[in-house]
């Protein structure tokens, strides 16, 4: 009976009967959802690829170095992300904080690429949402991703602010780790988006 008690004192109500943690389970979902979001405004692009009449084309307007370094930059802040959420696991809280930062700063270094290449294409190449079916598809999709970014970005913040204040250690790695599952998924996303859009012609 004792042992009852003290298995249901610490018992985690985050854990369901799967043995999974529900917000873990909430996040997978959430993914999911968000896979078939992108799915479908990949596939729309592809739809509309080549089929505009007027307005400058992917070949006029594509920076490949840009995005290229845009696209490693993301792919570096999933690195710092695996060491953020290895250091929290073994308490370093100070090193998890510093690697969430660095996280946090090269996804905004990622979205300021965006925000100049979106103003690159529009006032010098007149490029805008409504100007072609390139436009409209082009825009929608990347803006949305970036969007999903600046979201994470933010997110990142939050934690590194909760860590500044001593309100995070490693009995709060599964938050962490949570929000880890949505930055690598975000990334994974650019690089088929990288692929897709700039690379094949």
């Amino acid at each position: 009976m004792a042992d009852h008690a003290a298995t249901h004192a610490v018992h985690d109500p985050n854990i369901g009967n799967t043995g999974i943690d529900h917000r873990k389970m909430g996040m997978w979902a959430f993914l999911g959802s968000d896979c078939m979001f992108f799915g479908s405004l990949i596939g729309t692009y592809l739809a509309y690829k080549g089929k505009s009449i007027s307005g400058p084309g992917p070949h006029d307007v594509f920076d490949i170095p840009l995005t290229s370094y845009s696209a490693a930059l993301l792919l570096a802040s999933s690195l710092t992300m695996v060491l953020a959420l290895a250091a929290l696991q073994n308490n370093r809280v100070k090193a998890a904080t510093g690697w969430l930062l660095a996280t946090a700063l090269m996804g905004l270094h990622f979205v300021l690429n965006q925000v100049y290449e979106f103003t690159t294409f529009a006032l010098h190449h007149g490029l805008t949402l409504s100007t072609s079916l390139f436009g409209s598809s082009f825009f929608v999709l990347t803006g949305f991703h970036g969007a999903h970014v600046t979201g994470g970005v933010i997110w990142l913040l939050l934690l590194v602010s909760l860590a500044m204040r001593g309100k995070l250690d490693a009995r709060d790695y599964t938050k962490v780790e949570i929000a880890g599952l949505y930055w690598h998924f975000v990334d994974i996303v650019w690089i088929a988006i990288f692929t897709i859009i700039y690379l094949i012609p």
